[in-house]
């Protein structure tokens, strides 16, 4: 069995495990502006980052849109998915398609979509001018509310999906049992549809979680210079600043505070779920 499974290992340990190792060594190192780095092993880099208001003010922004996309995420989501679940039309497996589509279009070319829409001159402000609601454009673009836009447009179909494959495995009996015995539809879907989805829910909001604190692309191109993330902030220690030990250390703080915030999100809903 170990040999089964032996090649997928060394694939893994080569592409993940060692450039992780790498850039973990390199975040022990010094910074110099002559040499790039000098080999050291100190913590100073870390200590730098947290004690950094602006580094902690750029993480409390990753963590907030983070949240916040991923709470919206979930409640465009789930009414999506139950509807997809439930489907038993031969349109199921077009709709499914066409939830996988955006998935097949990069992040770069969405965001620029979002530009086109969003723009002072783009498709939302025309259409307000052109009805006379506006005089002057808005200010769409270059905002955190553009980049949660954008944000959700990306995720939204991993979390439909993911919930879609739980509900569509909960029987359809069970909700009209309970509609049978008198319960409205909110009872139904708060007592039944809600407690038998959570581990797709657990698993949708991880998913997402994971991908709105990591988000580059669409907060570079539709927040713009001013608005910052943990991810832009580490490529721009890494190409702009050069400096690869403070950098290597900002993507550690970023997947620390992920790994350990999704683990006591999952632990927390698994509890609840387990009651």
């Amino acid at each position: 069995m170990f040999a089964l499974i032996l090649p997928a290992f060394l694939v893994v340990a080569a592409l993940l495990v060692g450039p992780m190792v790498l850039l973990a060594r390199i975040s022990l190192n010094q910074y110099s502006a002559t040499q790039l780095m000098i080999e050291a092993t100190t913590a100073q880099n870390y200590l730098n980052a947290v004690a950094d208001p602006y580094y902690r003010g750029v993480m409390g922004t990753t963590l907030l849109m983070a949240f916040t996309c991923t709470a919206l995420t979930l409640a465009l989501g789930f009414p999506a998915a139950y509807r997809l679940a439930r489907m038993e039309s031969r349109w199921k497996s077009l709709v499914t398609v066409l939830t996988l589509i955006p998935l097949l279009v990069g992040n770069v070319v969405r965001a620029a979509g979002w530009l086109g829409l969003l723009g002072n001159d783009g498709l939302v402000n025309a259409s307000l001018r052109g009805l006379g609601v506006i005089a002057e454009p808005l200010q769409l673009i270059y905002t955190p509310g553009a980049v949660a836009i954008g944000t959700i447009a990306v995720v939204l179909p991993y979390m439909i999906l993911t919930l879609s494959s739980v509900i569509e495995s909960i029987p359809r009996a069970v909700e009209e049992a309970a509609a049978n015995l008198g319960a409205s539809a909110f009872t139904v879907f708060r007592r039944v549809v809600w407690p038998l989805a959570l581990p797709g829910t657990v698993a949708g909001c991880v998913l997402v979680f994971i991908l709105c604190m990591n988000t580059y692309a669409t907060a570079v191109l539709l927040g713009g210079s001013q608005f910052k993330m943990m991810a832009p902030a580490v490529y721009d220690q890494f190409s702009k600043s050069t400096n690869w030990p403070f950098g290597a250390a900002l993507a550690f703080i970023l997947l620390g505070a992920t790994l350990a915030l999704t683990a006591l999100g999952t632990a927390l809903l698994g509890r609840r779920y387990a009651r």
